[in-house]
């Protein structure tokens, strides 16, 4: 398996990019070396259009409504519409072609993006300035727990406001709209476990025609009513705030609408590669949506009834039932780029320590990113089910939409300015001028957002704190842990001069001791020569180490050293997109040297029950969650991928 990088772990610049899904890296200028890579290009950009571009694709279903026809929205005069049809054209522009597309999704880690991903690149090695830079890590992961929430909104809202448009065909659907919108709700969720590579080769080819259908019904308005196009100039932008003042302000929190699904491309970029979604947005998206908007804009001149629904009066009245059909179809797959975005940010937090082990399954034999987790799959069902229950509308669903995804879009400019700063060195001048521009938009959408909160934009910020609150006890809780387990632990120098002075009883067989730490015994080992007072002719001491980075080379990955002739401390990394398997890391000792045959090894593992107490560390309440949150962990020996029938734990009890 190759994999090419540079001197940096932050990959820069066009010249080294993921293409085609796979682990190799290939710069922009082979990128059409050949055939075969153009035919796997144009493939991977299909499924990206189905996968990653879903969420923003079907915005115009409900974005230019919200405007004109929602809470806040404005008259629909010749003035206002050429005014939000310029704020919509230059959000997309600088929100999703400059800041994500040209900025942030140079900030991959090893491929990987997101949230968590970014966070990992801010946070330092050294214990020292990890404490400096605190702060921007709790940033980081109250950012990631916001796209939780989002995740949770994005179905409901999408499936929901597809499935009103049986009401343009005829008032009878009426009754049926909540019935069927949950019943596309639960078909969504139940194949998630198919795969996002088996998703995305079906959802592509309805997402090309989604998009050909935007582009077309869009272009017959503007054909008809040309000046529409007068919009592409910014001073319209400049007199809609001239003109309606503080309610023209209000309106961001609609307009923003268009840009939402800008973080789970971000997200989902570990899917798929940089070059495929940048490919598909500007070769294909960008000008899909733009007509689109653009044909909304003309329809509404023409006639400003047209606004309670423009996206569905851009239809003629025969094809009104195809295109709900059509909506009903690209909205299920809209939500598709949220739950996968979903599942990369868990697994993320798994490996990097802030979240407990979780049930993952790889629905992929060539592509790492791509995972399923069963039970956030059926939580975020149940949530966006009980979403749609309690706000029963599209339009009050839109009032709760946008809360979290503008807080989180400040976040991505502050980790990412930061990003280039430490990690780039990009000049400070360059870096504050970049940040203040972006931080500019993104602080306008956010301030007109928070004014949601009241109507539900709530919701995302409690499901933000609760997920936080989790992430941040279970690290904290974890480093409590190690704490209490170093207190009682043993150097090497001081177990290996035990063996010699006093050398226990050897049974024959290997015994496999996995290891919190490679600096300390670990404490299974030191209960089984408590308890049986014997030791293997073999022993191995096996520490799993996370990466700060989301791939560990292979040549990297483990590292042996005898520590007696007959024992073994092995140090085995990997990176946090990465999954730690016992069994892989057997293959590399092979082909070391050291060889171990699973079906004769015993695995030995400590596994810890916890009790709250007032010793300094965490409110009690607190450690009471952290120890719930470790007794419903995945069992480590799934995790770990261990033979099942080759496992012994041995337990203790520890008062946090």
């Amino acid at each position: 398996m190759l994999r090419l990088r540079g001197a940096v772990l932050i990959r820069q610049g066009e010249g080294s990019e993921r293409i085609l899904g796979t682990n190799s890296v290939l710069s922009s200028a082979d990128a059409h070396a050949t055939p075969h890579a153009r035919a796997g290009l144009a493939a991977m950009s299909l499924a990206a259009l189905g996968v990653v571009y879903g969420d923003i694709g079907t915005s115009p279903i409900y974005a230019m409504r919200e405007s004109l026809h929602g809470v806040h929205g404005v008259p629909p005069t010749p003035a206002n519409v050429l005014g939000l049809l310029s704020l919509i054209l230059w959000a997309l522009i600088i929100v999703i072609s400059i800041k994500y597309l040209a900025f942030v999704m140079r900030a991959d880690n090893c491929g990987e993006g997101g949230m968590i991903a970014l966070t990992a690149l801010v946070t330092p090695t050294a214990e020292r300035a990890r404490r400096r830079h605190r702060v921007l890590v709790l940033v980081g992961l109250f950012g990631a727990s916001l796209l939780y929430g989002d995740g949770m909104i994005t179905p409901a809202i999408s499936v929901l406001s597809a499935v009103e448009g049986l009401e343009v065909v005829t008032p009878v659907f009426r009754p049926y709209v909540i019935p069927i919108t949950i019943a596309i709700l639960i078909g969504l969720f139940m194949v998630q476990s198919r795969g996002t590579a088996r998703i995305g080769s079906v959802f592509g080819p309805v997402m090309l025609l989604w998009f050909l259908t935007l582009g077309i019904l869009g272009a017959v308005q503007v054909v008809q009513h040309p000046g529409v196009l007068q919009a592409v100039n910014p001073m319209h932008a400049v007199r809609f705030f001239a003109n309606n003042g503080w309610h023209g302000y209000l309106v961001l929190g609609s307009v923003f609408l268009v840009v939402t699904g800008g973080e789970a491309l971000y997200a989902d970029m570990g899917h798929f590669g940089i070059q495929p979604i940048r490919l598909s947005w500007f070769g294909f998206v960008l000008p899909a949506l733009l007509l689109n908007y653009f044909g909304q804009g003309a329809l509404v001149l023409g006639d400003p009834a047209a606004a309670e629904h423009p996206f569905f009066r851009l239809a003629p009245s025969w094809a009104l039932i195809p295109l709900v059909a059509l909506t009903a179809l690209a909205t299920v797959i809209a939500s598709q780029a949220v739950i996968s975005g979903a599942f990369s940010l868990t697994r993320q937090a798994v490996q990097l320590g802030y979240l407990p082990r979780v049930d993952i399954e790889h629905t992929s034999v060539t592509q790492i990113g791509q995972i399923y987790i069963p039970g956030l799959n059926w939580l975020l069902m149940l949530a966006c089910i009980g979403l749609v229950l309690g706000f029963r509308t599209s339009s009050n669903l839109a009032a709760a939409y946008g809360v979290a995804v503008t807080t989180d879009m400040v976040f991505t400019t502050i980790l990412f300015a930061v990003v280039a700063r430490t990690r780039w060195q990009w000049s400070l001048p360059a870096v504050v001028a970049l940040a203040a521009a972006f931080l500019t938009v993104d602080l306008a959408f956010w301030g007109a957002s928070l004014l949601k909160i009241p109507s539900g934009g709530w919701f995302p910020l409690v499901i933000a704190a609760v997920v936080f609150t989790a992430m941040t006890t279970w690290n904290t809780g974890r480093g409590i842990l190690a704490e209490r387990l170093r207190e009682r632990a043993m150097s090497f120098e001081q177990f290996l001069e035990g063996l010699a002075s006093a050398p226990p009883v050897r049974v024959p067989g290997t015994a496999i001791y996995l290891a919190r730490s490679p600096a300390t015994v670990p404490h299974a080992l030191l209960h089984n020569l408590k308890h049986n007072k014997v030791l293997h002719e073999r022993v191995v001491l096996l520490a799993l180490l996370t990466d700060g980075n989301a791939h560990v080379p292979d040549e990297e990955r483990v590292r042996v050293e005898s520590l007696t002739p007959d024992m073994y401390r092995v140090v085995a990394r990997h990176g946090f997109a990465e999954d730690p398997e016992v069994p892989a890391v057997m293959e590399q000792l092979r082909l070391q040297g050291l060889e171990i045959d699973l079906s004769h090894a015993t695995f030995f593992l400590g596994r810890e029950t916890l009790h709250a107490t007032d010793r300094p560390g965490m409110a009690v309440w607190r450690e009471r969650l952290f120890a719930l949150l470790s007794r419903n962990a995945r069992r480590a020996t799934k995790f770990f991928r261990l033979p099942p029938d080759r496992v012994c734990e041995l337990g203790t009890e520890i008062e946090l």
